[in-house]
């Protein structure tokens, strides 16, 4: 089936915006650095112990990856794909409230993002993983629509074009976890 102009222009539209969504991360892991790098010279830079519910959510981002690439597997060889994508978003829902209970654990432990003792330090942990839970939240809101479509039928020829970007999308939010777990890991 032939593509339409907008569906030929939706591939390269989503990995510029995908390209826009790692810069703002690449400034503000750059900010972090910089800060951590100025404020350590000066002794005034404290490790902060990252709540054991980030690692629980990297476990979780991932193995809802693994249920989309069932669910993309189904809908391409015209299988029943709702029971994948529901884990899909069933797991996604969960990394988004695990992320809750890792900052409701920091300020447990008196780690706050602003006001009296507050660190920079905790100033960027918040920053940094709030910008991606906003990302998760657009990607929960595009999980649902595809498992919406997937009820209906929608996803057939060139329209399987949809599901595949917003697999894309999907993944490229795991990887940009697993970088930033990575990147707060290594330079606390």
């Amino acid at each position: 089936m032939e593509l339409t102009p907008q569906q030929k222009a939706a591939r390269p539209l989503l990995y510029i915006g995908l390209a826009s969504i790692a810069m703002s991360f690449a400034g503000l892991t750059s900010g972090y650095v910089v800060a951590r790098s100025a404020l350590s010279a000066k002794a005034q830079w404290q490790t902060i112990e990252l709540p054991v519910w980030f690692y629980l959510s990297a476990a979780l981002i991932a193995l809802s990856s693994v249920a989309l690439m069932r669910a993309q597997n189904q809908v391409k060889s015209g299988g029943d794909a709702r029971l994948p994508m529901v884990l899909t978003l069933i797991m996604a829902v969960l990394f988004a409230f695990f992320q809750v209970f890792g900052w409701n654990a920091l300020t447990d432990q008196n780690i706050f993002f602003t006001g009296p003792g507050s660190r920079p330090e905790a100033s960027w942990l918040y920053v940094i993983t709030w910008f991606h839970w906003i990302h998760i939240l657009v990607g929960l809101i595009v999980l649902g629509r595809m498992l919406w479509r997937i009820t209906r039928g929608y996803y057939v020829g060139a329209k399987m074009l949809r599901f595949t970007l917003g697999a894309q999308f999907w993944h490229f939010l795991g990887f940009l976890w697993f970088y930033l777990l990575g990147f707060l890991i290594i330079l606390r």
